[in-house]
């Protein structure tokens, strides 16, 4: 099961945050936001059904890949059976096992400061961005 949401980068896209990484519907990013990577998406975890937010819950593995023009960025994590999955604009990707409503998934294998560099500048200058969310 899957679910795409579209996002565009913002010259203020630094993606050096050491354990988080996150994609919002907010449509601006200050220079401080350094864990996220695109703005504007056109969908949050509020549009998640409940059968998709009930599968990450339990999922042991989720996946989630990252396209912007063509350059791939897949990043691995874990469900809890305590997501929230409700947040109406923010999704957050966490190295760690802390969980509030904007957490996406826990035990992540990648973080923004993890993010190959020339998907970091192509969204500095404002390319679009796939986040394609898996759960096996």
């Amino acid at each position: 099961m899957e679910f795409v949401i579209k996002a565009k980068g913002h010259e203020n896209v630094s993606a050096t945050h050491k354990t988080t990484l996150e994609i919002t519907k907010e449509n601006y990013l200050t220079p401080t936001g350094h864990c996220i990577i695109g703005i504007n998406a056109n969908k949050s975890m509020a549009d998640f059904s409940e059968e998709f937010k009930e599968k990450l819950r339990n999922a042991k593995k989720i996946i989630v890949e990252i396209d912007v023009e063509g350059l791939k960025e897949v990043i691995v994590g874990e469900g809890h059976r305590d997501l929230i999955l409700n947040h109406p604009t923010d999704m957050v990707i966490r190295k760690s096992d802390y969980i509030c409503s904007r957490t996406l998934m826990i035990n992540a294998n990648k973080s923004a400061k993890d993010i190959n560099r020339e998907i970091v500048k192509k969204l500095k200058n404002g390319a679009n961005l796939t986040f394609k969310i898996i759960v096996e």
